[in-house]
């Protein structure tokens, strides 16, 4: 897939689930009288815990990063931009906005909103390395 179709997909995931997280109703069904749910509330975490697969020697490697902080996986730098949480179940699903990069090509891998429940909604495309969220780290 190319930089620029992966790019616009990931920007159209990243609105898609802003407006979801946002309960903007971008998916929302039409409330009515009798089937009217709440809308979930989000809180924002300070870090996430990542993992990350070097899929040539099968280690895996568990990533805490910050919000606004880079961590490095081989090759790749992987930098934080948010982490959002059910603010009712911390523990139920997280979702991360990252970047990253590989350095050695300075060519961004990935750039959107990955989900902890769903990572192969939004994956990294790396020949080497896979990264995925666990969690957010409050």
């Amino acid at each position: 897939m190319s930089l620029r179709r992966q790019r616009r997909g990931a920007a159209i995931l990243a609105s898609m689930l802003m407006s979801v997280l946002a309960g903007s109703g971008a998916f929302a069904q039409e409330p009515d009288a009798k089937n009217t749910a709440p809308q979930e509330t989000v809180a924002r975490a300070d870090g996430a815990l990542l993992r990350g697969l070097d899929k040539v020697s099968g280690r895996t490697t568990d990533l805490r990063v910050q919000v606004g902080d880079s961590v490095r996986l081989g090759r790749l730098e992987i930098r934080l931009g948010e982490c959002r949480y059910p603010a009712d179940d911390p523990s139920s699903d997280a979702f991360a906005q990252l970047t990253i990069t590989d350095q050695s090509e300075n060519v961004t891998r990935f750039s959107g909103w990955m989900i902890a429940s769903s990572p192969a909604l939004s994956a990294l495309d790396d020949a080497r390395y896979d990264v995925w969220v666990i969690s957010c780290q409050i």
